[in-house]
């Protein structure tokens, strides 16, 4: 159980599935710089930050060096962080493999499954949100196939001008890696992210459940808990945001650039 408290002029804030790097360096730059607005937006009142995943398209950490680009994000986090404020973050299956450099160089915690947080005396389950819930299993066989300790040394063992073009390319064109391409919402029966959380409710009480993966906005009631789905910052650009106890769902306005 992790636990965090806040100050009441403070707020928490909820960030999921930037997908920077994709679909063309053009167009990534550009959402890119929004998202920094963002971030310097929120800096001004937050609490804590949590990242939910998947934002960058792809990213490995090879022994010496990391992908390139991403230099004011990463700068921007680090900015953050070195402010006091506590970043956690969540590895989605497009950043999984993910390993300490988040850790090292930036001081953001990083969490490779869903984690119980306490913060003001409320409740949450909080993740990305691949791979959990009935069904889904070719993503989940790849999974394990591409975490497997053995799989990551053989990749680092290509050369990165080979390697990192190939894991881009089939980062934005395999659906295993993607998950679900359906981001149409067909009812809360047919949400597989919402079916994990109907189970784990029914083993504990959290006041919240908030995930990513989704690419969608979601908010559905469970009795007196919350599912919370983040959507994303391709076409979305939605966010959450809690503070003296209230939780909402957040739109970041192109006005506001």
């Amino acid at each position: 159980m992790n636990t965090l408290v806040v100050q009441k002029n403070k707020k928490v804030y909820f960030s999921s599935d930037q997908h920077f790097g994709a679909p063309s360096y053009e167009s990534s730059k550009k959402r890119e710089e929004i998202f920094l607005n963002w971030l310097n937006f929120i800096e001004k009142d937050a609490g804590a930050l949590f990242l939910l995943g998947d934002l960058f398209d792809f990213w490995f950490e090879y022994s010496k060096v990391v992908p390139k680009g991403f230099v004011r994000i990463l700068g921007k986090l680090a900015n953050i962080s070195d402010k006091g404020i506590p970043i956690y973050f969540f590895v989605g299956n497009h950043d999984l493999w993910m390993n300490d450099y988040f850790t090292k160089e930036l001081n953001i915690k990083v969490f490779l499954s869903p984690q119980e947080f306490t913060i003001n005396k409320k409740s949450f389950l909080i993740g990305h949100g691949d791979g959990i819930g009935p069904g889904d299993y070719g993503y989940k066989r790849m999974k394990k196939f591409f975490t497997n300790p053995i799989m990551k040394t053989f990749f680092r063992w290509i050369h990165p001008d080979l390697g990192v073009k190939l894991a881009q390319y089939l980062s934005i064109n395999n659906k295993l890696i993607s998950g679900n391409d359906d981001r149409k919402y067909n009812g809360p029966e047919n949400e597989i992210i919402f079916q994990y959380v109907i189970k784990k409710n029914k083993e504990k009480f959290r006041d919240f459940y908030v995930f990513g993966h989704r690419h969608l906005p979601l908010e559905i009631p469970l009795n007196e808990s919350r599912y919370i789905n983040l959507g994303d910052w391709i076409t979305h650009f939605t966010y959450a945001e809690f503070s003296d106890k209230n939780f909402s769902i957040k739109k970041w306005k192109s006005d506001n650039d």
